[in-house]
């Protein structure tokens, strides 16, 4: 039986939740109906996903109240919960196991709570039934999931949740990795779900499938929702602005002061003929010396990729990578050989990727400068001392003792040890990722000057940032990716948090 029109299926008011100091959602409100697509928008960091995470029983909101249907507030603390209540969630990871059959990753979570007394013959017709609905064809069901192709793996994802037979269904990216035909086959599907009543949380960076689909569109902005917009009673314009703020639709003041001439400032670093991804087009790029380049777009879209290929990462293209000193161009087709050209790199998860828990500061410090540190056998630790306490002074480092484990620091204190480390072996050029992610702003502000610093000392830096206003305020230009290539170029006299994020959703003109 279909539900009464605007029967609300879902309810969330004034959800919080924070991660030690960073807040997350910081009053979200969101309300889905029986029968209708309900698409949430908002930049990077947002709270799109800490949302998704409590709707679906992953994580509980510190404060807020949340009711599922009939369900009472409180009841769903585990996804196990959310799944009883009826809803079910296509995640923007994908969840399958490639060693295990086909069948049985459409059975995952499912039989305890969904299936009931259906039969494993019925249950195995109603699967095929629904991945021909998605795919026109059904893939072998007892093969093993790693003989699929990445658009029939989300597609399997998105079956399996629609086996579930839920009366919310939340479409977290889901759409990011299908092929052209599997999106339309999906939307017909979401179509005829919402005909029968079925509630629908659809998130897309695509706007062209927010137009298509949604009923309203629920916007998120620094953690919060700040506007539920109906179908046909807004512009592109209407939801940029939402998204950004009324009051952050220019550009900032820029940290930086001198304006650099790409005529007669020479080339350090060029990208030619690079596909970072299989299908995508190729990438270009010339860096310079003192050059600020900001690296943006919606996560995911390559910008990890581009920064790894810079460090000398293949990725079997036919393309390269070099650095041009003396007139001479030396390739980088390594990490070892980009170390050696001068370029150093900060990623993205320093704990896991650029720091040693079990060492000291000093000793995470001086891992890039151990050759010079060393007379013969021995290693003077001294030298490494003095090298680190001028440039702790520099960065304005706050620690007790450099024999201190690195563990000891705040995040923001332990991303400058590692810049430090960079900074003591006198880099050409700097890639960062992310470099301020997870940092107070202080520690941000400190950032901010030393990049500046060395790149009117004549450092090249590529920075990718999550943070639209990074991007404004520091660089030179920004390369925005957009599936996998560069989708637009944008100088310096163009940046805006508008123009950025129209760039980031496709709503700009492209490159």
């Amino acid at each position: 039986m279909t539900p009464p029109a605007h029967a609300v299926r879902l309810k969330a008011r004034s959800l919080r939740k924070s991660f030690g100091a960073s807040k997350a959602l910081q009053g979200c409100s969101l309300d889905v109906r029986a029968g209708e697509i309900h698409a949430v928008c908002g930049e990077n960091g947002s709270g799109k996903s800490t949302l998704v995470k409590i709707l679906s029983g992953v994580q509980r909101p510190d404060v807020g109240e949340y009711v599922i249907g009939d369900h009472p507030d409180g009841t769903i603390e585990r996804p196990r919960d959310a799944l009883r209540a009826g809803v079910a969630t296509v995640f923007q990871e994908l969840l399958m196991v490639d060693t295990v059959s086909v069948l049985d990753n459409l059975q995952l979570g499912i039989q305890p709570v969904a299936l009931g007394d259906s039969s494993p013959a019925e249950f195995r017709r109603r699967a095929q039934s629904v991945l021909e609905e998605l795919l026109g064809y059904c893939p072998d069901l007892d093969g093993a999931a790693e003989g699929l192709s990445l658009s029939e793996k989300q597609t399997c994802s998105i079956a399996r949740s629609l086996l579930r037979q839920p009366d919310v269904l939340i479409l977290d990216e889901a759409t990011s990795a299908l092929d052209a035909e599997s999106r339309d086959r999906l939307f017909v599907v979401l179509n005829r779900l919402r005909s029968r009543g079925v509630g629908i949380v659809f998130i897309s960076h695509r706007m062209d499938e927010v137009d298509e689909l949604a009923d309203r569109i629920t916007v998120l902005r620094s953690g919060a929702s700040v506007a539920t917009l109906e179908r046909g009673k807004f512009t592109r314009e209407d939801l940029i602005h939402h998204m950004t703020g009324a009051d952050q639709l220019t550009a900032g003041t820029s940290e930086r002061q001198n304006q650099l001439d790409p005529v007669s400032t020479h080339a350090v670093m060029r990208m030619r003929g690079v596909r970072i991804r299989e299908n995508s087009y190729p990438v270009d790029f010339t860096l310079r010396q003192g050059e600020i380049v900001g690296v943006g777009g919606l996560d995911g879209h390559g910008q990890d990729e581009f920064l790894l290929a810079l460090w000398g990462h293949q990725f079997g293209s036919a393309g390269g990578v070099v650095v041009l000193e003396d007139e001479l161009e030396r390739p980088i087709t390594s990490a070892s050989a980009a170390v050696a050209s001068g370029i150093g790199y900060v990623p993205r998860e320093r704990r896991s990727q650029a720091l040693f828990p079990a060492l000291t500061i000093r000793e995470n410090f001086g891992v890039r400068t151990l050759e010079r540190d060393t007379v013969g056998p021995f290693l003077m630790w001294s030298r490494t001392h003095l090298r680190f306490e001028h440039n702790a002074k520099k960065l304005n480092i706050k620690f007790g003792q450099d024999t201190d484990l690195i563990t000891t620091l705040s995040g923001g204190n332990q991303q400058k040890v590692i810049l430090a480390r960079w900074l003591a072996s006198h880099p050409r050029v700097l890639i960062l990722n992310d470099p301020t992610r997870g940092i107070d702003i202080n520690a941000k502000r400190d950032l901010y000057a030393l990049l500046v610093e060395l790149a009117d000392s004549g450092v090249a830096i590529v920075m990718n940032s999550t943070e639209i206003d990074e991007l404004v305020e520091l660089a030179d230009r920004v390369l925005v990716f957009r599936e996998g290539a560069v989708a637009r170029e944008l100088q310096r006299e163009e940046l805006s948090r508008t123009t950025l994020v129209e760039s980031f959703f496709g709503m700009g003109r492209s490159r």
